[in-house]
């Protein structure tokens, strides 16, 4: 069951943070359950939000392996919620993982293989299929962008220390606590870029987990606006991880492109004032964000009905 501490600033609906959490958790424990391993989240993509879920429903998230190779898992999430008056659950997000097992010597390991035995695990085996190669050139393109302070672009910086609270077996931050940094990042930048409007995420793309982040690291997280829709905001956020004694010399962890909206009170998206890029980084990064987007748009969702059938 959904919690106040689980609640959008507004208080209109469950963080998209939170069930970016959700997400992982469920998708961890069906890699470490598959596998016999203690497991690391390399990827997440197409998180669209599809609807909100209202704060104090009851929350389901189911995961289902869908493709192994020889030491990753690629895991299917499904998150559905339902009122507690009435345990109906209706689908809210669909999205698919990629975990690799670490042995104990924290080198990947193989895992055991994995085959279709059902006409849902077939089709949904051939989606993980046809989504590594769009994957891997994405992750090209934006590994191969460059952020300075040559840009005039609006940006919000957060900073501090990886508490003790978010350590996983492996003792480091959960991937799920990451995915909820970046949420707030990005919040942060959109509702200052409306100024009196709460910004919501509809789609995180892209989250590639390049590194880990240690607790005790000193953490960066970088959102920049790069591109506006008429209805949409598209921000890139960065995670950066550093040994607090040495705050320069700094490590690129995580990287991800996220869109927020602001919905009226009837879920419609308000419009939303227009970014003009006014330097060539400006302009470069803005291009970056269109072929991100013509990109993204030849991926096909993960149909949740297709997701949750037997």
């Amino acid at each position: 069951m959904s919690t106040p501490a689980d609640t959008a600033a507004g208080g209109r609906s469950v963080a998209a943070g939170s069930v970016m959490e959700w997400i992982d958790k469920a998708g961890y424990a069906c890699a470490v359950g598959w596998s016999g391993a203690y497991c690391v989240t390399a990827y997440v993509g197409n998180v669209r939000h599809r609807r909100a879920i209202p704060p104090g429903s009851l929350v389901e998230v189911v995961a289902r392996i869908v493709h192994t190779g020889r030491t990753s898992m690629h895991v299917v999430v499904t998150v559905s919620s339902a009122e507690v008056s009435e345990p109906r659950y209706t689908p809210a997000t669909t999205c698919i993982l990629v975990f690799v097992a670490k042995g104990a010597d924290g080198r990947a390991t193989e895992v055991p293989a994995w085959a279709p035995s059902t006409r849902s695990d077939g089709k949904l085996a051939q989606l993980a299929l046809d989504r590594i190669a769009p994957r891997d050139e994405i992750r090209r393109i934006m590994l191969g962008e460059e952020y300075t302070e040559a840009a005039t672009a609006p940006r919000t910086v957060l900073r501090f220390l990886v508490p003790p609270g978010v350590v996983n077996w492996g003792g480091k931050a959960h991937g799920g606590t990451v995915m909820r940094w970046i949420d707030e990042a990005g919040y942060a930048l959109a509702t200052a870029w409306m100024g009196d409007a709460a910004a919501v995420a509809v789609y995180s793309g892209g989250i590639h987990f390049l590194r880990p982040v240690h607790i005790g690291d000193l953490v960066e997280i970088e959102a920049r606006l790069i591109h506006t829709g008429p209805h949409s905001m598209h921000v890139t956020v960065q995670v950066w991880s550093a040994d607090p004694r040495t705050p320069a010399d700094r490590s690129l962890t995580t990287l991800c492109m996220t869109v927020f909206v602001v919905p009226d009170a009837g879920g419609s998206a308000l419009p939303v004032p227009e970014w003009l890029p006014v330097s060539d980084e400006d302009r470069r990064l803005e291009a970056h964000a269109r072929e991100i987007i013509a990109l993204r748009e030849k991926i096909a969702p993960i149909p949740a009905s297709l997701a949750l059938e037997p």
